[in-house]
């Protein structure tokens, strides 16, 4: 199990898992007061929670998918990445992609956060790369 210092200024419990198998933890709006998502337009929420991620991991943030089906809210740059190197408070960018306002009330459930392993990547600068059997086919070209 990996351990993961935070620092909770939130006033609610510490992210965690649902479920045993859930690979992301729920992340709450840490807020004075009710923020209006009006349609189509886009929000920073705070949550109150600060993280000290280890060297090779990366925290994501992604939408709830419940929000998104009934509700129309999403993460608007998804997944988005709290480096390792990152001491600010986790904030979130809402978008409402519904035709009604969206209230976010202290201590909603607005996204999840899963803790990922990543690598760095060193280039090395060639002048032509192995032929595959896709080649450069992309956007599609599999069919439906």
């Amino acid at each position: 199990m990996l351990k993961i210092k935070i620092i909770n200024k939130s006033g609610h419990k510490l992210p965690e898992y649902s479920t045993p198998a859930s690979a992301g933890m729920d992340l709450r709006a840490s807020i004075n007061e009710d923020i209006i998502i009006a349609p189509g337009k886009r929000v920073r929420v705070p949550t109150g929670i600060y993280l000290e991620i280890p060297p090779g991991y990366e925290a994501q943030i992604r939408p709830r998918s419940g929000l998104a089906l009934h509700k129309g809210i999403t993460v608007l740059n998804s997944p988005g990445t709290v480096d390792a190197d990152y001491r600010g408070e986790i904030c979130v960018i809402l978008v409402n992609l519904s035709e009604e306002d969206f209230t976010v009330s202290d201590g909603e459930r607005i996204c999840q956060m899963i803790i990922s392993r990543h690598e760095r990547a060193e280039w090395i600068q060639v002048d032509e790369l192995t032929d595959s059997e896709r080649g450069a086919g992309g956007f599609g070209h599999t069919g439906n």
